[in-house]
């Protein structure tokens, strides 16, 4: 294969760190090290920029995304999970339980990393914020209607993110990849492949990305879909005119030098989507993950519990701080899970895993639907493995991985009830 070298350098790259000391602090550094490596995992894993880089690129869109675009007003109890009256009787016993949950769900992400585990921030707030309520105020405080469809997202997103990455990738493979001539086949139809690249990443970025100020950019959220359909229609002029130009002497050349050639033309187009994914996390996410935290300052300004809350300046950029400290630190080892060790990318392969993860959670989002983006990038990885057969697929890595999905909100809870009811112990 031309591209085992490149994805075999890839590995050591993110291999050599291994031996590095890393600090443990904030929820903020949790989440950089699972899920914001998890958007540059697929950049990486194909050797399409280096670690370094994608630290770099990651951590601008993230934080970029956080503060400038991120939510100001969030859930204080996560997704409703539980009912905000059911705390709202005993508010130092609720600033407590905020806090307790933040560093339940933070001490999970930590060991989840450190493990090389790709697990869900959400669904570790959901978990720990969920294991305070019960201790708090009884199983009945608890939205079972909630926690199912929590449940049910643990099959439908990495399932969804597969089929779509499976189909996706056969369509590159027939189209470019399996051709006798590649050269010519990718300038004839990449531009069709970067359009819907395009169109995605945009129609993410506007819908999911920037759902929080489009109210305000009531022109922008008008005209969403022509805006989108504008920079599918530029990246595809773009992508003929730059491959035209750089692949005009490789007509001739051998079957497996035109393959390599035009992964590594199609190598700037997964850095692209993978920083898209990370500045729509950043933008979207991270507010809620910062909820708690949010929630216990309200407490203490205004003395009561509520079901939203402003969230400070101050708190979102703590939250992007902590993001790209925990990236730099030890979020190469979730890079290395879900960017080579369940099977190996190459750029074409993670635009397929990123473009697909991207469309089904913009899919789900619009629905209602509550889905991870970890557990669909997840699954988009396995789809374009499973499309090269089930041996090029490490299915012990891919147990392993979903046996962190299982035990992740149960996890979460546990250490959450345990550090909530020696707090309560000690300080109320």
């Amino acid at each position: 294969m031309p591209h085992t070298k490149h994805t075999q350098d890839a590995c050591n790259g993110l291999a050599s760190s291994r031996n590095k000391r890393h600090p443990r602090s904030l929820h903020g550094v949790g989440i950089g090290a699972n899920d914001v490596a998890n958007s540059m995992a697929d950049a990486v894993g194909s050797r399409s920029i280096s670690i370094k880089k994608a630290v770099i690129a990651a951590a601008v869109c993230e934080f970029a995304g956080a503060v400038l675009v991120g939510a100001h007003v969030t859930d204080t109890i996560r997704k409703g999970i539980v009912s905000p009256e059911a705390m709202a009787g005993d508010v130092q016993a609720s600033a407590l339980g905020m806090c307790c949950a933040l560093f339940a769900a933070a001490l999970w992400l930590h060991l989840a990393s450190w493990w090389g585990m790709p697990v869900s921030t959400t669904h570790s707030i959901v978990g720990a914020v969920a294991g305070v309520g019960i201790v708090a105020a009884g199983w009945h405080a608890i939205n079972m209607g909630k926690m199912g469809q929590i449940i049910a997202s643990w099959f439908i997103s990495p399932v969804a993110g597969a089929i779509m990455a499976y189909f996706m990738f056969r369509l590159m493979v027939w189209l470019i990849l399996g051709s006798q001539t590649p050269v010519r086949s990718a300038i004839r139809f990449a531009p069709f492949v970067t359009f819907l690249v395009g169109l995605i990443m945009a129609l993410a970025t506007l819908y999911k990305g920037l759902k929080h100020v489009l109210g305000e950019w009531t022109w922008v959220s008008d005209h969403g879909i022509e805006l989108s359909v504008a920079v599918g229609v530029l990246s595809a002029l773009g992508t003929r005119w730059y491959l035209k130009t750089r692949l005009a002497n490789d007509f001739d050349k051998p079957l497996p030098t035109q393959l390599d050639r035009v992964e590594r033309m199609l190598a700037p187009i997964v850095v692209i989507t993978s920083c898209c994914v990370a500045f729509s996390h950043g933008a979207n996410d991270v507010a809620n993950a910062v909820g708690p935290l949010a929630a216990v300052v309200d407490i203490v300004k205004h003395g009561e519990v509520k079901a939203k809350v402003e969230v400070p300046f101050w708190i979102l950029c703590l939250g992007g701080t902590g993001i790209v400290i925990g990236l730099a630190t030890y979020g190469y080892r979730v890079m290395e899970t879900v960017g080579s060790r369940i099977t190996v990318l190459t750029p074409s392969r993670g635009i397929a895993a990123d473009v697909s993860a991207t469309t089904v959670v913009l899919i789900c989002s619009r629905m209602g639907i509550p889905v991870s983006t970890t557990h669909t990038l997840v699954g988009a990885v396995l789809g374009v493995g499973f499309a090269r057969g089930l041996s090029a697929v490490n299915r012990k890595v891919t147990a392993n991985i979903f046996g962190g999905w299982l035990i992740t909100v149960p996890a979460a809870g546990g250490l959450a009830i345990v550090l909530f009811v020696v707090g309560r112990a000690l300080f109320l």
